[in-house]
């Protein structure tokens, strides 16, 4: 699967918050062999919102974690797109939901709070151990939950270790080479599409150094992609150490 995680909230973009959830969800999703495939930290506005679903919902292996905007303020917005987006239909109540909110506010509820419970058609709720105001889940790919990291994080928490706790274990192997990035790029064109490279650059006092790193599920096939770069540096007399 592709993990998407989309930060909502201008609180973040302009400083009155400091994002607590991208680094608790790329480590929840290591826990099982996962990483991320892409992040996104956005504001409140609603076209922008809009694209981040559309992309996502255009690919056919996304599940994505959004967090913030399920409220019941005019600029929490995630309730309304997902149903626009992942459902084409229009929110509805969600009757489990509405009964929480009435149980938990009474008269209160009304007229603003009891809009939470409007929700996509066939939304499945995230129990908030918080306060029960639930987060909310469509296809058991799309999950959407509250800003607040201790009420959002139990949630993400709970439907990583009961949908996605298997996954294919990968294999890495890294190096780091006293030579420049240029010298193995011929080496690095020759490493098959299954094996995820990375090539990362370092300047510093000793000069110009290169880290290799290759990782895939295959360990022949990475360590067969590996031995090209170590044969190269040990004919070329470039000196490197495998970390």
């Amino acid at each position: 699967m592709n993990f998407y995680a989309c930060i909502i909230g201008s609180e973040i973009l302009n400083g009155r918050r400091e994002d607590k959830h991208f680094e608790f969800l790329k480590n929840e999703l290591q826990k099982y062999g996962h990483e991320l495939f892409a992040s996104f930290i956005i504001k409140d506005d609603e076209e922008l919102i809009k694209k981040i679903y559309r992309l996502v919902k255009d690919d056919s292996q996304s599940v994505i974690f959004s967090f913030g905007g399920i409220g019941a303020t005019p600029d929490d917005l995630t309730r309304a797109i997902a149903a626009e987006v992942f459902t084409s239909k229009p929110l509805q109540r969600h009757e489990k939901f509405e009964q929480d909110i009435i149980e938990r506010f009474g008269k209160d509820a009304y007229p603003h709070r009891v809009h939470m419970a409007d929700l996509p058609q066939n939304a499945e709720l995230l129990f908030n151990p918080i306060n029960n105001m639930s987060g909310f889940s469509l296809q058991n790919r799309y999950f959407f939950t509250p800003g607040f990291p201790q009420m959002s994080h139990p949630m993400i928490s709970s439907v990583i270790e009961r949908l996605f706790s298997t996954s294919q274990q990968k294999y890495r192997v890294t190096l780091l080479a006293k030579t420049s990035e240029n010298t193995l790029i011929d080496l690095m064109k020759k490493v098959p599409s299954e094996v995820e490279l990375s090539s990362l650059p370092i300047l510093n006092a000793e000069g110009t150094s290169v880290e290799i790193s290759l990782c895939g599920v295959d360990k022949m096939v990475v360590d067969k992609s590996f031995k090209l770069f170590t044969d190269f540096l040990q004919s070329s007399k470039i000196s490197y150490n495998l970390i």
